[in-house]
């Protein structure tokens, strides 16, 4: 890590001229509305202790799980252009062959709070419309199968004999109601949507509310689609709920650039898949579901990992693996992840940060590409930190006293402040593996520390298409300099086009830099993007210590947004 000092260097002038500050956390900003997406967050009617409740928990476990995990598919969706073939036998024949005989609720469960899970979100109805629990509603239910148990009651009541907190996870969109009703099964589109089908309303408020009647107090519950009418019988019937994914923001399969100061959650998969896929599905490591964990709770989100149960019940090795390997990582770290907020920056480099909501500990969660060696010297040197009289520095799960079969050697971190930053001295000196490897973040807590700098600010402004819809032109405004001379200033944009509403897989692509003296407007023209395409675009500023970014804004089709 000593490449670190010829950097620190380079940036002492620099550091010096900003302001010893805080700055706040820039709120979100919306995009053009998806059909079936609630975007309209100011009207949530979540309590605010609830939310900061909501905030405090930082990681919970999803469950996708219904009638077609037995074909190993994507979960609902392949209902979506089939033929009345295989729309009948999906309908009619599935439900006879499910029967999880090796269904084991407790068991998840007791995985789940080992790895630190503090509250679960279970898929009582995805989009097909199968109801995981005991619904009079319709005959498309778990207990009309082999199995003819309440899968829903014993999940939840499993998880909250482990002090897991319960969560539902309830589609408004329901393909087995389209086909009863001899409409076209379709998402994300205003025809198939409950606000347009007063019967299919009706039918989900009926649902919703055996679901938030039948099986005690619920804390958290997830809209997959539009939730407008729905949310507020949920807040009536238990007003001490938490919406997620109709009141918040709840991205999909990707992080936000930005730090929030408000409750919003990222939801992952440990693969590609939601529900269970023994093909065609590429694992996540370990390594990336951390790192995936510590930049969202960095930007002050929670992390709401998948898992899909395999149609017996049981949870295949390969995320049982993950969830073990989290669970040793959470068992040692599990302090920089809890009633944590952001930094006044979210990362310098490879460092990311959270600090206790309470402000008495900041922690640096350093994940470096090439990972520590056990009892090896590091020394890191942090610019947006200053100690005072009272600061201690140590490494979360050590003693700093001793490391195995070295007598010789004395492990205690040590630090002391330059013009260029906070300089730490330190190791990993807890062997956590037999083969004294061990390629997961290691975390250093901060006490009594100050901000030592005011980072510059970004916004996401406005989009204009040509009049020939051949390219687009960007607009942003850098808010404030934050002392520096100039600053590089740009655009990022993707294509989501086919996506699954909140569902962003494609990676971000850079539009040309350029440099301001002064904070302002700016613009960038980008050629080459389909105006009938779907695109989202943000835009960015480089400080030498990170790249910061304004909201993420989707570009409609060819319309401008001013």
């Amino acid at each position: 890590m000593n490449w670190r000092r010829g950097r620190a260097r380079m940036l002492g002038l620099l550091l010096t001229a900003l302001c010893v500050a805080a700055t706040a956390v820039v709120p979100a900003q919306q995009g053009k509305p998806i059909a079936g997406e609630n975007t309209d967050f100011n009207s949530s009617l979540n309590r605010p202790e609830r939310d900061e409740w909501f905030r405090d928990q930082g990681f919970g476990l999803f469950i996708h799980w219904s009638v077609d995990s037995q074909l190993g598919v994507v979960i609902s969706h392949s209902l979506v252009g089939a033929s009345q073939d295989y729309t009948n036998r999906f309908f009619n024949d599935l439900p006879k062959t499910f029967d999880p005989t090796r269904f084991d609720p407790g068991e998840w469960a007791r995985l789940a709070k080992l790895a630190g899970v503090r509250y679960v979100v279970f898929t009582t109805k995805h989009h097909s419309g199968f109801g995981m629990f005991d619904t009079k509603t319709t005959p498309f239910n778990i207990m009309n199968t082999p199995f003819h148990r309440d899968a829903t009651a014993e999940i939840l009541n499993a998880f909250k004999a482990e002090g897991i907190a319960p969560g539902m996870y309830f589609s408004p969109d329901d393909f087995y109601w389209l086909h009863k009703n001899g409409k076209t099964i379709q998402r994300g589109t205003e025809a198939v949507q409950p606000s347009h089908n007063p019967g299919l309303l009706k039918y989900d408020s009926e649902q919703l509310r055996e679901l938030l009647t039948n099986y005690g107090p619920v804390d958290v519950l997830f809209f997959d689609g539009e939730a407008t009418s729905l949310r507020q019988l949920a807040w009536k019937l238990q007003p001490n709920i938490v919406v997620t994914r109709g009141a918040m923001m709840t991205p999909e399969q990707t992080i936000p650039g930005m730090a929030f100061d408000q409750p919003w959650e990222a939801n992952d998969t440990m693969g590609s898949a939601w529900q269970y896929q023994p093909q065609n599905d590429r694992y996540k490591s370990g390594r990336e579901l951390i790192r995936e964990l510590v930049q969202t709770r960095a930007k002050g989100g929670n992390f709401l990992l998948n898992i899909g149960p395999k149609p017996n019940g049981e949870l295949a090795i390969e995320q049982e693996e993950r969830l073990r390997e989290i669970a040793l990582w959470m068992f040692v770290n599990s302090e920089a992840i809890y009633a944590t907020r952001p930094w006044i920056i979210t990362n310098e480099g490879d460092v990311w940060f959270t600090k206790k909501k309470d402000g008495s500990a900041l922690y640096a969660i350093v994940d470096p590409a090439t990972p520590w060696k056990l009892g090896q010297w590091q020394d890191l040197v942090l610019h947006s930190v200053k100690t005072t009289a009272k600061t201690e520095v140590s490494v979360l799960g050590a003693n700093g006293e001793v490391i195995e079969y070295a007598p010789n050697v004395t492990p205690k971190t040590t630090f002391h402040m330059e013009s260029d930053g906070l300089h730490i001295r330190t190791m990993r000196s807890q062997r956590l593996q037999d083969n004294r490897q061990w390629p997961n973040p290691v975390v250093v807590r901060l006490t009594n520390v100050e901000p030592a700098l005011t980072p510059p600010r970004v916004k996401t402004e406005a989009y204009k298409w040509s009049a020939d819809g051949g390219s687009v032109t960007l607009e942003g405004e850098l808010l404030d300099m934050a002392g520096a001379k100039s600053l590089e200033v740009g655009f990022e944009y993707r294509s989501i086009e086919g996506e699954d509403v909140l569902s962003r897989t494609a990676p971000w692509t850079a539009a040309k830099l350029q440099t301001l003296t002064a904070a302002g407007k700016f613009t960038t023209t980008v050629e080459g993007l389909s105006a009938t395409g779907r695109y989202e675009f943000r835009a960015v500023v480089h400080h030498p210590l990170l790249a910061l970014y304004g909201g993420d804004v989707v570009l409609g089709r060819g319309q401008p947004r001013r």
